[in-house]
């Protein structure tokens, strides 16, 4: 039976938890929507890789399901190469430890000869350079292992990637809270779970919905019997909350003085939004209410909040502007590339490198003169095949 755990291990009592979003100016009307728009990728050139400390230190409560997923899943007979998909890879820092971990523990059943593949994923726009950089790093899981392989494809997690049956370990950490589209315009705000508009919060919920079934039927295709996938992703803790709160009002702030100062248009504003969701206990468990989905059945699932590793060191060090700097560096490179493609150029506008930066230091700036923790609402999940 599915045993289902909550561990909401954080009892910040600064944090807000509350469900209904404070009030927020309106952003000015009459824009032109880009619904339909895929979101972008992480920033390139390393950024990520550099800026992505809560990605590291909060797929860690996941690296446990992972190695217990290595040591079950069921493995083919002969010398046929063993499959690991990496679905969201991005720059592939955060990769390294889970890929190591999951590929010891499979030599450890499998022996040192028995080829190991480790195939990337990651959208078409992907920085793969940075990508390949890593894995020939000092740190990579490849080094002083010539019987394992890495590969990367560039293509959207919501299509099938791999042939039928094929892979036999599957992980993703800090991506499926990604949609695979802009289901609609955020009238007043960036962020549909702090939107007062209910017509806005239920599109992005429908959309969250499609695409969680959409990628558990590719995934279901691909695993083979016996399989199990790993996922970590943002959630919406036991009461419903989103988090990230005073990080997301400065954001939306410090866009909303750009157009007071003439340095975006509110057009381009309004047709800012950050395609995520944090998904709630019921949202995870609901394809799987006749007990299988495409083939899947969930073994486990814990909802669980994060350590804020910045509110952690600035209570030991009162460094506000350190503080600050991190979770502005941490928007810069997750989501303010999909800010910026909102520009009337794109990211060929000419203000595109002006607008990341003042996203930053305005961010940093707004943040470091309140500083408050961040809820930061995880999933972590084991599936498995049916064989």
């Amino acid at each position: 039976m599915t045993a289902y755990r909550s561990a909401l291990d954080r009892p910040d009592a600064q944090v807000d938890r509350a469900k209904k979003p404070r009030k927020v100016t309106s952003k000015p009307a009459d824009a032109v929507s880009t619904t339909g728009a895929a979101p972008e990728p992480m920033e390139g050139h390393g950024v990520y890789n550099r800026s992505s400390r809560v990605q590291a230190s909060g797929l860690s409560p996941a690296l446990p399901l992972l190695e217990r997923a290595a040591r079950l899943v069921l493995l083919a007979e002969g010398t046929e190469p063993i499959m690991i998909a990496d679905y969201g890879a991005s720059e592939g820092k955060n990769s390294l430890a889970p890929m190591r971990a999951a590929i010891a523990v499979l030599r450890a059943r499998a022996g040192a000869e028995r080829a190991v593949s480790v195939v990337h994923t990651d959208l078409p726009s992907n920085d793969f350079a940075a990508l390949f950089e890593v894995l020939a790093g000092p740190e990579s899981y490849l080094r002083n292992d010539p019987a394992a392989f890495a590969m990367a494809i560039g293509r959207s997690f919501y299509e099938q990637l791999l042939p039928a049956a094929s892979v036999t370990l599957g992980w993703s950490s800090w991506a499926v809270q990604w949609l695979s589209r802009v289901p609609g315009p955020v009238p007043d705000h960036v962020q549909a779970a702090y939107s007062q508009d209910p017509a806005a919060r239920a599109l992005y919920a429908r959309q969250a919905a499609e695409d969680w079934q959409r990628f558990l039927t590719c995934r279901g295709r691909e695993l083979r019997p016996g399989g199990r996938l790993v996922m970590l992703t943002m959630a919406l803790d036991e009461e419903g909350a989103f988090g990230y709160q005073s990080l997301l009002e400065a954001m939306y702030a410090v866009l909303m003085d750009m157009v007071r100062e003439g340095f975006v248009r509110g057009e381009e504003v309004q047709r800012m939004a950050i395609p995520t969701v944090g998904r709630s206990r019921a949202d995870l468990v609901a394809p799987f209410a006749a007990g299988r989905f495409a083939g899947l059945a969930m073994e486990e699932l814990e909802i669980f909040c994060a350590e804020d590793r910045f509110w952690s060191e600035f209570s030991r060090d009162g460094n506000a502007r350190a503080f600050a700097a991190g979770w502005a560096a941490f928007s810069r490179a997750s989501v303010v590339p999909t800010l910026a493609a909102a520009l009337d150029g794109g990211h060929d506008d000419p203000r595109a490198a002006a607008f990341t930066e003042r996203m930053e230091s305005g961010m940093a700036s707004r943040l470091a003169a309140a500083p408050q923790p961040q809820l930061i609402p995880l999933a972590k999940m084991a599936l498995v095949k049916e064989s």
